[in-house]
């Protein structure tokens, strides 16, 4: 085994491990943010006449913060497995790249979808309170797709 880096593990192979740690942890935040941010204006508007609704209407913000969490445990394992070239190949590089970007895309897709149902959902049920179930079902569909970033993440993970 040599010292130096190789055709099959070049210097720059663990710069896509890295990429794909940050992207990771970069998208499913960003959606994170945008889905709490958006749907916590919902609860700031609806509040305003029903206040007794203000912890009911928190699902959505907790929802949007478990995007995050994905995007963190797929950046971690990750960044774990990092090391120098001799030992890091492109192939491993190019895995984690994509691990990283499956679950830091479809984090901020979900991140998205659960910002404008939670606050349009939030809304509307303040007016008709029968809303209710429909809108955390609807969210429950939104969240599962960050869920299935986080599945093939963790699959292209193992293929290292």
């Amino acid at each position: 085994m040599s010292s130096g880096p190789t055709a099959e593990s070049p210097i720059y192979g663990p710069f896509f491990g890295v990429m794909g740690a940050a992207s990771a942890i970069i998208f499913s935040a960003l959606g994170a943010a945008y889905g709490t941010a958006k749907s916590g204006t919902g609860i700031a508007a609806m509040s305003v006449m029903r206040p007794e609704l203000i912890m009911k209407s928190i699902i959505p913000v907790v929802m949007a913060g478990i995007i995050a969490i994905y995007g963190l445990v797929v950046a971690v394992l990750i960044a774990g497995s990092l090391e120098a070239p001799p030992t890091y190949s492109l192939f491993r590089g190019f895995i984690h790249l994509g691990a990283g970007l499956a679950v830091g895309f479809s984090g901020l897709a979900a991140g998205f979808a659960i910002g404008i149902v939670g606050d349009a959902g939030v809304r509307g049920t303040a007016q008709q309170p029968r809303l209710f179930v429909g809108m955390i079902l609807i969210l429950i569909f939104a969240e599962v797709l960050g869920l299935y970033g986080l599945i093939v993440a963790i699959y292209l993970y193992t293929k290292q």
